[in-house]
């Protein structure tokens, strides 16, 4: 079992990777998923990646201050608004429809109420 975690470790961080190099994507969600799975499957992965500058340069204040940097937010939420309203445009019913922006209501409101923005 802790050989998945180690894979499922390894996949979310080459994606969270890719999200910091890309403009658009967000790679702060793939790091923390990377992390869990790290811390999962061993004591030294996990580690080694608390030890990595990618850890200490975007999810570092995150994991110890629950916060993100305005930039940070900014990225995420342009990135998943986008995302969402192409499911919405191409949702084929008011059900999913309202579904969506139910999510994107919660998740405007996670962002700008219990996540705390960082000064830079």
């Amino acid at each position: 079992m802790k050989f998945i975690y180690a894979l499922f470790g390894f996949i979310f961080f080459a994606i969270g990777t890719a999200g910091v190099i890309l403009p658009m994507m967000p790679g702060t969600l793939f790091l923390l998923l990377a992390l869990f799975f790290f811390t999962k499957s061993s004591d030294r992965l996990r580690n080694r990646f608390l030890q990595s500058e990618i850890y200490n340069r975007h999810l570092k204040d995150f994991v110890e201050q629950r916060a993100l940097s305005k930039k940070s937010k900014l990225r995420i939420l342009c990135f998943t608004t986008l995302m969402l309203s192409v499911g919405f445009y191409f949702a084929p019913g008011v059900i999913v429809k309202c579904v969506i922006v139910i999510a994107l209501l919660i998740k405007y409101w996670t962002f700008f109420f219990w996540i705390k923005t960082l000064e830079e």
